[in-house]
């Protein structure tokens, strides 16, 4: 069970992490998701730039990791699933700077949907 539950976690984890990048651009269409995204990438950056902030995902696996008998993810969910796996390691900074920009484009475009609505009379 504890294989199967660690497992959840890293698909929650990477559900979290899509929505992260992603989320923004929800609220073009449920312009309420915006809190709940600001939230999460303040979370997000914050565990990526504070060391000794643990992301509570990672601290969960880390757990069922080691019910099996297992260690810690070596260097964090990030480094072990992502970075060298999903993004080679020199594209990191290109990475970063492109999620900025996403993350930009996204709110500036639920901004303008919303400036838009509320201009519409009912």
């Amino acid at each position: 069970m504890d294989a199967f539950l660690a497992g959840v976690t890293v698909v929650v984890h990477f559900a979290a992490l899509v929505f992260i990048g992603l989320g923004g651009f929800l609220a073009w269409r449920w312009p309420k998701t915006i809190f709940v995204h600001m939230f999460f990438a303040a979370w997000g950056v914050a565990v990526n730039v504070v060391p000794w902030l643990p992301c509570p995902l990672t601290a969960l696996e880390d757990y069922f990791r080691h019910r099996q008998g297992l260690g810690s993810l070596p260097g964090g969910f990030n480094e072990y699933y992502i970075y060298g796996e999903l993004v080679p390691r020199n594209l990191l900074p290109v990475v970063a700077v492109l999620a900025i920009v996403v993350l930009v484009v996204s709110y500036a475009g639920a901004y303008v949907r919303w400036r838009n609505q509320a201009k519409v009379p009912a």
